[in-house]
């Protein structure tokens, strides 16, 4: 499976500089790329293919005196944003046809030198390497020096050049890994999402939602303050956009350090891990939207994907549609209605039940359940031999 290492890197000044004109010409010409097709739609003509474009936008673009200064940067950079181009088209055609699964995509944006994320990407063909010293060497940037913050496991086939918000730099390397398969255990588990707890086993573990952008607010609110203040356009402003992307940037880091451990310990405790598939995009238009982005849920479960399809676990999602809290894990007997204050509850054959426990125990049998099905298992109870105090059917009129 393909993977992508991140690493922290450390261009100087001038390769800064060379970093920003290959953003700007990868911008433009995916820019140009846009507008042409959209040009071409709108006129009536057929969808401009990708051959053509790159021979416009790329080929007899520098050729042109204001387009010439796209030749200063690596070919490859150019050719990877007319792909990315062709990939959002594809996948807007695919969603609006019904072929795409997910929610419907609006139709491809131009970019801008605003925008919070600029990328490059330099393919095997662009001669990319890392040298012995350790430093990464980009075409017409030179090398850059790069934390290590462990070995690669192979060759990389691409790397991606990202510059974010904050004005950090990473190259993302994309690895082609072997499964690495852990020794079997018999461990089983099913997690119960939530905002009080983070995730909830069917042991008993309770494990606290560390809310981290909560525990920012303060910082948070003082550098927006600070930075409403500014004038728009000066280079204080800029200081001050930085330092409030910086304190989300810290934010998202703790909490994507946090979904890493906790998933790969849970993934190497249990040999099969259930989770509820959530409706994370409904949640996110509630009043409690905040902290349902605060918790990052699907970075979570996709980390949990990933990793049980790396190390040889059993991984798998029950319908949003299971109600996990009403059944009783005891004898199986559904309630009608649990007001989500109620956190503890009795059910008729006298068990207590924890909601969020109960819950991660269903969310566990259901797994099994579904998982027993895919495998060969029969979909529903064979039919037994009808008692005589039954009901039986009546005989038609003809018999």
């Amino acid at each position: 499976m393909q993977l992508r290492y991140n690493y922290r890197i450390d261009p100087t000044p001038a390769q800064r500089i060379a970093l920003g004109r290959a953003f700007g010409c990868a911008r433009t010409v995916f820019n140009d790329a846009l507008r042409m097709r959209n040009e071409a739609h709108e006129n009536g003509f057929p969808f401009v293919s990708d051959a053509e474009l790159s021979r416009q936008v790329i080929t007899e673009a520098k050729k042109r005196l204001e387009r010439a200064w796209l030749g200063k940067v690596s070919a490859v950079v150019l050719q990877q944003a007319l792909a990315d181009c062709t990939t959002a088209f594809r996948n807007f055609f695919a969603a609006v046809s019904g072929k795409r699964r997910g929610p419907k995509l609006a139709p491809p944006r131009f970019r801008s030198r605003k925008d919070n994320r600029q990328a490059i990407r330099f393919t095997r063909n662009a001669r990319f390497k890392v040298a012995e010293c350790g430093k990464l060497v980009l075409p017409k940037v030179d090398e850059v020096a790069v934390r290590w913050s462990r070995d690669l496991p192979a060759d990389p086939s691409s790397v991606t050049v990202i510059k974010d918000a904050a004005g950090r730099y990473f190259a993302g390397f994309v690895v082609e890994v072997p499964a690495q398969p852990l020794p079997a255990v018999e461990a089983e588990t099913g997690i119960d999402l939530g905002l009080g707890y983070f995730a909830v086993l069917p042991d008993g573990t309770k494990i606290d939602s560390p809310r981290f952008l909560r525990r920012a607010e303060k910082r948070l609110t003082k550098a927006q303050r600070a930075l409403s203040r500014k004038e728009k356009g000066s280079k204080n402003r800029n200081k001050a956009r930085r330092k409030v992307a910086r304190a989300h940037a810290r934010a998202a880091d703790a909490r994507r350090e946090f979904h890493h451990l906790l998933s790969t310990r849970i993934i190497c405790e249990n040999q099969a891990v259930f989770v509820e598939d959530l409706a994370v995009g409904g949640l996110a238009r509630t009043r409690l939207a905040k902290s349902v982005h605060d918790a990052g849920w699907s970075a979570f479960v996709n980390m949990l994907e990933y990793k049980a399809k790396l190390y040889g676990r059993t991984f798998a999602k029950v319908s949003r549609w299971f109600p996990s809290s009403k059944p009783c894990s005891a004898c199986g007997a559904v309630t009608e209605a649990i007001p989500l204050p109620v956190r503890k509850w009795t059910c008729a054959c006298g068990k207590v039940h924890d909601r969020d426990i109960n819950a991660a125990i269903n969310v566990l049998a259901a797994g099994r359940a579904d998982r027993l099905n895919a495998c060969g298992g029969p979909v529903r109870p064979s039919f037994g031999m009808a008692q005589l105090s039954e009901a039986g059917s009546h005989g038609s009129a003809a018999s």
